[in-house]
């Protein structure tokens, strides 16, 4: 009968030094990680905390063919200004309607409820963006 060998050719499968190399490519590897996810969430609350005006579209109400209204909470600093862009959308999602509407209170809070004119029948309205400034 054959004899078995016990122990793995070391050529073979590598050699012990590898293993240094091995484990210094891993430490590298969790710092690039532990960087880049840092990095991401850096960014992430830069964006959020960057925002001078967000707002929110709250509730609509369509009031008639012709006309939408929409219940808007705008957050935003207290000597900020700016303007927020709205939008009405028929039944099929062609846009109907579109308005700015200027916010130059110094508060932090605003709500209040806004008329669209339209084309024709509304069945919902969309917020598109605010932008800070004039």
């Amino acid at each position: 009968m054959a004899a078995v060998r016990e122990a793995l050719p070391e050529e073979r499968y590598g050699r012990s030094r590898d293993r240094r190399a091995d484990r210094k490519l891993k430490i590298i590897g969790s710092v690039l990680g532990v960087a880049f996810v840092g990095m991401i969430g850096w960014f992430g609350y830069d964006y959020v905390t960057g925002q001078d005006i967000s707002a929110e579209v709250i509730k609509s109400r369509i009031a008639s063919d012709s006309r939408a209204e929409a219940h808007l909470e705008v957050r935003k600093e207290r000597d900020a200004d700016g303007h927020c862009t709205l939008r009405a959308l028929s039944e099929d999602g062609a846009e109907v309607g579109r308005a700015d509407f200027r916010f130059e209170a110094r508060t932090e809070r605003i709500d209040e409820v806004v008329s669209l004119r339209t084309t024709s029948r509304a069945t919902a309205v969309e917020l598109v963006a605010c932008t800070a400034g004039g």
